[in-house]
């Protein structure tokens, strides 16, 4: 679970102008495009098996990608079905041991939704099955991150207060912080240089320097209503402040990944990227 040093841009899957669509060929893509990241999508199905994932860890350390992963959408730690609430843990636990075969940093997760439950009661449950599965994940010797993803909609368990409070108090525990559904799920606030300033001191009020010096970000443009987010859009198709994010991000020293969910994975992921290296 090596941390980067610096704040490194990646994409959500393999790149779209790949000529092969596929994991092991499209890290070295990753590299040719001069991006320095790339998410494992599991959203669908892990879709890596134990016997390719060695050759995964392989490209990964040759190409010198540093590599995370997202599990599957079908999740939810407030699950009133226990058949549901064991079968979301296992996709967390199954993520997070494919991703550590693949020599992956970082797994990030949807974590539940509060279906009319109080949201502190929600917090609890959540909070429950989580340390249940960095347990797991601890006895299997399994050295990845788990976290949480601030999630677009307020019918969603995952704002940033919720997924500080939860780094905080449960150990291999930090948030994935995905400033779009901020973004989304304030309405269109949460878009200004000072905004994105006071989502970071709140890290660091939480989290202290470890906190800024191990990100884990998504970012995209997005579509949103009153109820949230609706669906992503390249940047420059939105009226995200990507430019003022970029330099909320520097002047905070923040280091670890920015993954792009942009329709267009890696121009945005290059955009962003020369943003920040041109600041």
């Amino acid at each position: 679970m090596k941390k980067p040093t610096e704040l490194l841009f990646g994409t959500a899957g393999i790149p779209l102008s790949a000529d092969k669509r596929d994991t092991i060929n499209g890290i070295p893509y990753i590299r040719k495009l001069g991006l320095d990241a790339m998410e494992l999508e599991f959203v669908r199905s892990i879709n890596i098996s134990k016997e390719k994932a060695p050759l995964v860890r392989q490209n990964a350390e040759k190409s010198n990608i540093t590599l995370t992963c997202h599990a599957p959408y079908f999740i939810n730690l407030n699950s009133l079905e226990k058949a549901k609430l064991e079968a979301s843990k296992k996709r967390i636990i199954d993520s997070a041991r494919i991703a550590n075969m693949c020599g992956a940093w970082s797994t990030t997760f949807h974590a539940a939704f509060y279906q009319a439950i109080p949201k502190e009661k929600v917090y609890e449950n959540v909070k429950k099955e989580i340390k249940e599965i960095v347990n797991n994940v601890k006895k299997e010797g399994i050295n990845i991150w788990i976290r949480p993803e601030t999630t677009g909609k307020g019918s969603q368990f995952g704002d940033i207060d919720e997924l500080c409070r939860l780094s905080k108090e449960l150990e291999n525990v930090m948030p994935c912080i995905d400033f779009a559904h901020l973004h989304a799920r304030s309405g269109g606030k949460i878009n200004t240089y000072k905004e994105f300033c006071e989502i970071l001191q709140k890290v660091e009020k939480y989290l202290g320097k470890e906190g800024l010096e191990n990100m884990h970000i998504h970012m995209s443009g997005i579509a949103y209503s009153d109820k949230g987010e609706q669906h992503h859009l390249e940047l420059k198709e939105s009226d995200y402040n990507y430019k003022d994010l970029m330099k909320a991000l520097k002047h905070f020293k923040v280091k670890g990944v920015v993954i792009s969910e942009s329709p267009n994975i890696e121009k945005d992921a290059l955009l962003m990227q020369k943003t920040y290296k041109g600041l």
